[in-house]
């Protein structure tokens, strides 16, 4: 069954980002990507992807016009004209109304197939998607680290159950379902 999950990494103190998008605090820590709740492994379960248009900025921004590696059809939720990587599927739409972003999810699932779909980076597209009801899961990887402001990790009220905690490398990793 194709789940929809929120995975990313998070400070102590629940930011996704620092002030200004920067990810400085998360790309200077070590970690085991075979190890426990690592991307290898995760990688291997998607089928498709979507993020905001912030999210997507930062990887156009940061990694270059080749930084592109997803070969899963990926939706990018947005208002603004953004720049698609050459070759790549991706599909920019805006989601105004929960229907609207039921229709989109309805896309990417059949999309993903039996894989999952990944909610890359922004905790305001996992808020919405679990506003709208479309959020099975979240895995947080906790980093050692406070930063004080920047991007909330989800910035909405979510309930969550505990159904795994491992740690990987400097990392405290917790894998929640959402209780709907």
């Amino acid at each position: 069954m194709t789940r929809t999950v929120y995975y990313t990494a998070t400070t102590l103190d629940g930011f996704i980002a620092g002030p200004g998008h920067s990810l400085d605090w998360l790309l200077s820590r070590e970690s085991d990507q075979e190890g426990p709740m690592g991307f290898a492994t995760f990688e291997k379960s998607l089928g498709a992807l979507v993020m905001g248009a912030s999210t997507y900025q930062w990887v156009r921004d940061n990694g270059g016009p080749d930084a592109w590696s997803y070969t899963q059809p990926a939706w990018v939720l947005t208002h603004r004209q953004l720049t698609p990587y050459e070759g790549a599927d991706i599909r920019f739409a805006a989601a105004d109304t929960a229907e609207e972003l039921r229709a989109l999810h309805a896309e990417m699932t059949a999309a993903a197939g039996d894989l999952d779909v990944w909610v890359v980076g922004g905790g305001p597209v996992a808020a919405q998607l679990a506003g709208a009801g479309l959020l099975d899961e979240v895995v947080v990887a906790i980093a050692p680290v406070t930063l004080g402001a920047g991007m909330p990790l989800l910035p909405a009220h979510v309930e969550l159950r505990v159904r795994e905690v491992a740690q990987n490398g400097e990392f405290a990793c917790v894998r929640y379902d959402v209780v709907r």
